[in-house]
């Protein structure tokens, strides 16, 4: 195996490389590492003289070494010594001290990445080369180690930072801020990319430039939230989707996190990314240790299309579950939009027989099942059938619906509690609230404290019975509400600042112990749709709802926005029902398919109401998908148009496989104008010498195999011209027919394969 990770042990100096990026820093005279280089790769050397040359400034604190704290790019920056942009950590000592020198000690490195204990972690299970260096840093003072670890997997130019903290003295120490990761850049001139947005519009993509100061994305909600994703881009101005220089940061973690991008007035931006400190610390007693989530670095020019799938490959290779991270998922339908709360086990069985007639493989048990459960106000916390719905026992339902050879799934909101249950008059203590304070509810639910050890234990044996009873396949683990009066019963004072982070790392434990009981289970994370769409998540549960809005439109912009962060084989995508459930706009059923094939195919309506002409065409949709479900899934995706540029009318994606032999383009336009100019896209990832046929796939026609109009018609083009050229989209879809027109919400699905392999 090759090195990654080359060390000149006379200069304290690391170089670490990957196919394309280097990264290198260095221990100075006073034992602070500094950062020297970051970005495309350079070649190795002993030393780099030329990348630490620096003149001194006026007005800025000098240290005794010389050094000048303000001009330094720092590794991972100590607070009040000259230093004054914001620090990666603050330890506070018995004598009410944050000040802290931790200095070089030595390094260890290791073949291979091992995951954390305790928090979903990054892997190396495949022997991909990977290398870990751990840089070992100790304060004489605080008596106190820092070990800052950087896993470099180099062929998906990925870099995965972390830090640990240790008390090694005899009292006690107390961590008001520890960042994962700390990236000082010499350069501002950066646009930032972040996803943003709300329940039901999650993901929505911005991009501005850096600016003076400090910019934050981030959460104080419990979870990584609807609002901010932890996933965020830095990019030079020209950079797109084919070229330009872009760094990506991905937090492994679902709770209070913070990134912030601070320009300084030298045109140094330092990033960091971690827990957010606010209202957070943790007490650490002698001997003690804190680890901090591990923070995602991924770079490189070949622009955000590069980024995305190099990330994409990165976490179907070293971090999703092995056992589901290329598995091919199945078509499901749920019953929550069809029946919400009204439903009982005859009405279930009959949505679910008429779904296996339509080729639908899981049938998914939502909200309802449990307690007496009628609606929102009662029996979370309780997961136990209805016996009023479910006379015979959850039991029979799962064995009737296996019996017709469909895979069986179910709800769970294990994190919540309703006042109305026996849970809670069991165990009030178990509820997150500050003493006398009153109680915030959302959507008349509480929240558990799961960062007790007997609440965890609790559900995994509530969750476990009913995952035996059933024989389970699938698990949809939803999360509906933020958390507020977070106040645990079961900490002393001084500890309630951990609280939240406890909660979070007790979910991480539920979700180790259930995956390892019951391994072929697949999970699914919710939280109100995209609440918690993060990758601390992803490790246990390898794929998510994306939003709870699945209107066709609006998952445009959120699958899109997801995309560039996320591949699309994480993003559960479902058909629904119109007028839709969130929006009330009506738009075709073709369309709404043609957005959720890119993603984990499911429907959301009510199947046994659908007429002869809707349920062929879902028959239709679902052949089709299956035909091309691996492409779908785990194919490279290349985003053609963004719906968030120019008119913000039109977008258009594309997956190519590995051979790049085939390939499926999307084409959507969201309202329809009169006399338009011609739509030409230009596809990306082809073979510029090999020859395709396109066709319209025709989801409705045929499972792309006739159609009406321009349908069932094919081009042969060669690679070059549809990556260059473009590929025309026409406006008329049958020029005899006015009614299959252009219209408002249309889409268009193409597919391009090789002529010998035609679908």
């Amino acid at each position: 195996m090759e090195t990654s990770v080359h060390v000149t042990q006379d200069e304290g100096l690391f170089h670490l490389q990957t196919d394309r990026l280097s990264y290198i820093f260095r221990a100075r005279a006073d034992g602070e590492p500094i950062q020297l280089y970051f970005g495309a790769r350079i070649h190795q050397r002993p030393r780099y003289p030329n990348l630490e040359r620096a003149e001194p400034r006026k007005s800025t604190p000098t240290r005794p070494s010389g050094e000048q704290p303000e001009l330094m790019r720092c590794e991972y920056a100590s607070p009040g010594r000259g230093d004054y942009r914001h620090p990666a950590y603050q330890i506070g000592q018995a004598d009410g001290s944050r000040i802290t020198g931790f200095g070089y000690r030595g390094y260890r490195l290791l073949d291979g990445k091992q995951r954390l204990a305790g928090l979903p972690s990054t892997f190396d299970d495949s022997g991909d080369d990977a290398q870990t260096l751990v840089i070992e840093l100790y304060d004489d003072l605080a008596k106190a180690s820092l070990e800052l670890s950087y896993a470099v997997f180099p062929h998906q130019d990925v870099i995965v930072r972390s830090a640990l903290f240790r008390d090694d003295g005899d009292a006690d120490l107390t961590i008001h801020a520890a960042a994962s990761l700390q990236l000082d850049l010499p350069r501002a001139d950066l646009d930032l990319i972040d996803l943003s947005g709300a329940w039901s519009r999650e993901n929505r993509l911005t991009r501005a430039r850096l600016r003076p100061g400090s910019q934050t994305i981030d959460s104080l909600r419990g979870a990584s939230s609807h609002q901010h994703n932890p996933f965020i881009v830095l990019a030079e101005p020209g950079a797109g989707e084919d070229s330009g220089n872009v760094i990506g940061c991905n937090l492994i973690y679902s709770g209070n996190f913070r990134d912030r991008i601070e320009v300084d007035h030298y045109g140094v931006t330092r990033l960091t990314t971690g827990i957010n400190p606010e209202g957070f610390s943790c007490l650490l007693e002698p001997g003690q240790q804190f680890q901090t989530p591990e923070a995602v670095l991924c770079a490189g020019d070949r622009g955000l299309d590069g980024l995305s799938r190099s990330l994409g490959e990165f976490y179907r290779r070293h971090l999703v579950n092995p056992r589901f991270a290329e598995r091919p998922r199945p078509v499901l339908v749920n019953n929550w939009e069809a029946t919400y709360f009204d439903f009982d086990a005859d009405r279930l069985l009959g949505i679910a027989r008429r779904a296996r007639q339509l080729g639908i493989e899981l049938f998914v048990l939502d909200d309802g099942w449990f307690g007496h459960r009628d609606d929102a106000t009662s029996s979370l916390g309780d997961w136990v059938a209805d016996p009023r719905k479910f006379p015979d026992g959850i039991g029979a339902l799962a064995k009737a619906i296996h019996s017709l050879g469909l895979q069986f799934g179910m709800w769970f909101e294990p994190e919540m509690a309703s006042l109305d249950s026996d849970l809670y008059r069991a165990h009030p203590d178990w509820l997150l609230g500050a003493p006398g304070r009153r109680l915030t509810p959302q959507r008349d639910q509480f929240v558990l404290d799961t960062g007790r050890e007997d609440v965890v234990d609790h559900l995994f044996d509530a969750m476990s019975r009913v995952i035996r009873q059933t024989g389970l396949d699938y698990v949809k683990w939803d999360m509906n509400r933020s958390l507020t009066e977070t106040w645990s019963a079961a900490l002393p004072p001084e500890r309630q600042p951990e609280a939240a982070h406890r909660c979070i790392l007790g979910v991480y434990r539920l979700y180790e112990r259930l995956t390892h009981a019951f391994p072929e289970v697949l999970f699914e994370s919710c939280a109100s749709g995209g609440g918690r769409f993060d990758l601390g998540m992803m490790y246990y549960a390898p794929q998510a709802w994306v939003s709870d809005d699945t209107d066709a439109v609006e998952r445009m912009l959120t699958q899109y926005g997801t995309s560039l962060g996320y591949p699309q084989s994480m993003m559960g995508a479902h058909v629904s029902d119109v007028p839709n459930h969130e929006t009330g706009r009506i738009t075709p059923l073709r369309t709404r398919g043609d957005v959720a094939v890119f993603g984990d195919l499911g429907y959301e309506l009510d199947v046994t109401a659908l007429d002869d002409d809707q349920a062929g065409e879902i028959s239709r949709q679902i052949a089709w998908y299956k035909a091309h479900r691996e492409l779908m899934q785990f194919g490279d995706l290349h985003r053609l148009v963004s719906p968030f540029e120019n008119d913000h009318n039109t977008m258009s994606w594309q997956v190519v496989s590995p051979d790049r032999r085939h390939s499926v383009v999307g084409w959507y336009q969201i309202l329809n104008r009169p006399n338009p100019g011609h739509q030409r896209v230009r596809l990306r990832g082809l073979d510029p010498d090999r020859q395709y046929l396109v066709r319209e796939a025709g989801l409705d026609a045929g499972g792309g195999q006739a159609g009406r109009g321009h349908e069932g018609s094919s081009l042969a083009l060669y690679g070059d011209e549809l990556m260059n050229a473009g590929l025309f989209v026409p406006q008329v879809f049958d020029v005899f027919d006015p009614e299959h027109r252009s219209a408002d919400f249309a889409s268009r699905l193409f597919t391009v394969d090789t002529p010998d392999e035609r679908n």
